[in-house]
């Protein structure tokens, strides 16, 4: 898609790439709340989930730190669920989680479903047995795997929006930076211990899947806190359908 000087270009800036896609990704949701309301953010938590997923086993280095590239795109997750909690009320991200939930459920299963085709034999059949196996190579989620991600995702969610309304109501809806960071913060914690120890402990030493667990922890919540000014940006917003 980019032109070899683009992508020579970023080979060695990929601080500044994560940046701008993490820029892009949030201000991508926040657009999309203007333009489309409640059905734009619903939009955006799905979008992010998939991304997420078939990101997920992309592992780079930002700031000197190995994490998966799936981490900007599940941490977004957390900043639509909040503003969907700030603008629409807690019934409304609680549907939107449960939503999340079952379209990552009915994903799983389609895509692990597509691994039993098998490769075409006509025509050009190295290309397709190529696709065939870049396909195994990115969908073949473990038992594990699923188990661990999605039980991560409900429950840190639940307690995301839980935990939010509970902080509004106790600053009688003033700080929305508070409610916003410590929430996402908390439910980020309890989504990173889930995972690490369901998906990572066993598969490798609980050293190491401490260790993993930190990184993404620390993007995380740098995450949650540079997200802030794009709540309030959103949040100065009456959409015309904002009620749908």
């Amino acid at each position: 898609m980019f032109d070899p000087s683009t992508q020579l270009f970023f080979a060695d800036k990929q601080d500044l790439l994560y940046f701008m896609v993490l820029i892009l990704d949030l201000g991508f949701t926040v657009l999309m709340y203007r333009y489309f309301g409640k059905n734009g953010l619903l939009a955006c938590i799905v979008l992010s989930i998939l991304l997420a997923n078939l990101q997920g086993p992309k592992l780079t280095v930002i700031l000197g730190m190995q994490t998966s590239l799936g981490v900007i795109f599940y941490s977004s997750i957390f900043f639509a669920t909040d503003l969907m909690s700030e603008k629409f009320g807690k019934n409304a991200a609680n549907e939107a989680v449960m939503m999340g939930f079952s379209i990552s459920v009915i994903v799983l299963i389609m895509l692990s479903i597509s691994l039993l085709f098998s490769p075409s034999t006509q025509n050009d059949e190295m290309f397709s047995t190529e696709v065939h196996n870049a396909f195994v190579r990115i969908l073949d989620f473990t038992p594990r795997f699923i188990i661990g991600s999605l039980f991560a995702y409900l429950i840190s969610q639940r307690f995301d929006v839980w935990c939010f309304h509970k902080i509004k109501n106790w600053t009688n809806g003033k700080h929305l930076w508070l409610r916003n960071n410590l929430s996402t913060m908390a439910s980020q914690t309890i989504d990173t211990t889930i995972y690490s120890f369901v998906v990572w402990w066993g598969v490798v030493d609980l050293d190491t899947a401490i260790e993993l667990g930190l990184v993404k922890m620390m993007f995380k919540v740098g995450i949650a806190a540079f997200d802030t000014p794009f709540v309030y940006w959103a949040r100065s917003w009456k959409t015309s359908n904002a009620g749908k």
